[in-house]
């Protein structure tokens, strides 16, 4: 008698679902990260992760975690797993919105009280701009507000609204006036970089060799503080006690914020982070920071508490500030975008 073929029985594939995402927030190529089940390969093969209707590039695939870059062209951020069983629940992530481009900031954007942003076309060490600041309005129509000025770097608004910029080849802190023309308001400054004003009207300006400087409503110039030296420059936000927290990227992959005293004692605030740049103060007391933290790259919060966490995901990032609309102004070495974070930012004046 002929035998009779039995055929095994297809193995059930569950349908994948979400239950986090992390970071919650990111930039276009961002690489973010999903907790939940059923999201590794299902014996057939991988899964496809679809942001906004758009496939992702899948980075890693395990049954409770998967990792993907976020597509370049996506908006809305609207993400799920799918799978030969099906599609998984549908999880929201906000993506960051491109304002302009064609820039070259060099550290964080200045936002002013109603909410215009000012970006720098910084150039190469030594070498003329046709433009040094561009005005960026929120819905993203940028224009040139600035020229003339050298290698633009750090920009700070003092207390009565006017704009502050230095020029890292020339160690020079102009003041700019609404039309755009600019005078010297400080020179010997150094490799100038990062600049910020605490609500007495105390100018700190950091020189990346090795110096933070302070500036008094009179124009005297102090040496506030001395740091190991930046490869890159120092970026400085202050708080309403006058405490200054730096950056300065070196070599190491441990690099610390630093919290320096208002009678300038310095000291690690906190340690651990890849390539710091950027930073703001949040009205809560967290620093955020542009930064890689345990190998992400992207905005990191930083608790008093010293609990570090990644909240946005984003290459090349080197600054951000808040803006007093509700929104969160990111920079890249080459565009500014702008997303909400849900957070408020530090407001000294």
């Amino acid at each position: 008698m002929p035998r009779s073929t039995v055929q095994s029985a297809s193995p059930v594939v569950p349908t994948p679902h979400i239950d986090d995402v992390t970071p919650a927030a990111a930039m276009p190529l961002g690489e973010v990260e999903l907790s939940g089940s059923h999201l590794g390969p299902d014996g057939v093969g991988l899964p496809t992760v679809m942001v906004d209707g758009h496939a992702a590039h899948l980075l890693m695939s395990r049954p409770t975690r998967l990792a993907f870059r976020v597509p370049e062209n996506v908006s809305t951020g609207q993400i799920e797993v799918r799978n030969p069983a099906g599609a998984s629940n549908i999880v929201p992530l906000r993506i960051a919105r491109e304002l302009t481009a064609s820039l070259h900031p060099v550290t964080s954007p200045a936002v002013s009280r109603s909410g215009m942003i000012y970006a720098t076309i910084s150039g190469s060490r030594g070498k003329q701009t046709p433009v040094s600041v561009v005005r960026v309005s929120p819905d993203g129509r940028g224009t040139p507000f600035v020229t003339g000025i050298l290698n633009a770097t750090g920009l700070a608004f003092n207390p009565v609204g006017d704009l502050f910029v230095t020029s890292r080849a020339e160690g020079v802190v102009y003041r700019v006036d609404p039309a755009g023309e600019f005078t010297v308001y400080a020179e010997g400054m150094g490799v100038a970089t990062g600049a910020a004003f605490d609500g007495d009207g105390n100018l700190f300006v950091g020189d990346r060799s090795g110096t933070i400087f302070k500036i008094n409503p009179e124009r005297q110039i102090f040496v506030h503080a001395t740091l190991e030296p930046s490869v890159a420059a120092y970026h400085i936000a202050v708080n309403k006690q006058g405490k200054l927290f730096v950056t300065g990227p070196t070599l190491s992959s441990n690099d610390a914020i630093w919290l320096v005293e208002p009678n300038g004692d310095t000291r690690a605030w906190y340690r651990g982070l890849g390539r710091p740049q950027g930073l703001a103060l949040s009205r809560e007391g967290d620093v955020y920071v542009a930064a890689c933290l345990h190998g992400r790259r992207g905005v990191v919060r930083v608790r008093p508490s010293g609990e570090a966490s990644l909240v946005l995901a984003g290459a090349n990032l080197v600054g951000l500030a808040f803006s007093p609309l509700g929104t969160t102004i990111l920079a890249t070495n080459e565009a500014v975008y702008d997303v909400d974070l849900g957070v408020e930012g530090l407001e000294l004046f």
